[in-house]
């Protein structure tokens, strides 16, 4: 069987990506009510990107999967892998630098960030920013689809390729007074950039925190990290893990709520907002 053979059969919904199903969560345990758990079209690996639930659709569901296709696939994969750790990945050829201000984001911030529009399917409609490490090179691109796009059954976000290793992002933030605030999207990290707070960096997710990352923060003289997460339940679960994570690694941390600010979340803070948490965490301290 193939993937999608096996959700048309379970009678289970999805969107797809260029690589992935997105369906809602198979952990009975999670209420997705935002579809966040992808599914490989060819392996059948899924992973939930809300709560971590991991597994293969075929063995979840005991089906027999396409053997061969699934073997052609992971060589694929582990070529375009070792290409892209050797020396990178290329900007499209096709790109156009984004000049506008959606979210109202300036426009030079999006210049800071490579920001661009690409005419390639799978980037259609969507501003793209290059992800680039601490050695400069790209290990992948993260698309948001703009906000008046009438494109429906896509993901807000869209990661190329699919699988790639994702970075705190941008790995040039430099700390304030040795803090670097974290928050969980890209659009959380620009906002707070585009209005001042330029050590802000993002996980991708929250499922992306780990021991590894912020030791290496730690090792770049970082003494405190900020968390500034969403204030709904999966934000509040998620700055609890982080805590516990930075307290194994050895680096202070503080809590950051943000809804006496007139906001939910990092992303919707107004300058006034930003202004106000600048002073609550550097100035009056």
């Amino acid at each position: 069987m193939k993937v999608e053979e096996v959700l048309v059969e379970q009678k289970i919904p999805f969107k797809q990506s260029p690589a992935d199903f997105i369906v809602k969560c198979l952990n009975p345990e999670h209420d997705d009510t935002n579809p966040s758990m992808r599914i490989d079209k060819v392996t059948g690996i899924f992973n939930c990107f809300s709560c971590g639930f991991k597994g293969n659709i075929f063995k979840h569901f005991d089906k027999e999967s396409n053997f061969r296709d699934i073997q052609r696939e992971r060589i694929k994969q582990k070529i375009a892998k070792i290409r892209a750790e050797s020396v990178g990945l290329q900007m499209p050829k096709d790109i156009i630098l984004y000049q506008g201000n959606e979210r109202n984001i300036k426009p030079e911030t999006y210049k800071l960030f490579e920001a661009f529009i690409s005419f390639e399917s799978h980037f259609k409609d969507r501003i793209v920013f290059p992800i680039r490490d601490i050695t400069g090179k790209i290990v992948g691109f993260n698309g948001r689809l703009k906000k008046n796009s009438p494109i429906k059954d896509q993901p807000k976000y869209l990661y190329y390729p699919p699988k790639m290793k994702l970075p705190f992002y941008p790995t040039h933030a430099k700390p304030i007074k040795d803090r670097i605030i974290l928050v969980e999207g890209i659009y959380d990290m620009i906002n707070l950039w585009d209005k001042g707070l330029t050590n802000t960096m993002c996980a991708f997710g929250t499922h992306n925190v780990d021991e590894q990352k912020l030791e290496l923060l730690r090792m770049r003289g970082v003494d405190q990290l900020d968390i500034c997460f969403d204030t709904d339940q999966a934000g509040r679960k998620a700055t609890e893990k982080t805590i516990e994570l930075c307290e194994k690694v050895g680096l202070k941390y503080e809590d950051i709520n943000i809804t006496g600010l007139g906001a939910e979340d990092p992303g919707d803070l107004t300058q006034q907002g930003v202004n106000e948490l600048r002073e609550a965490l550097y100035i009056k301290k």
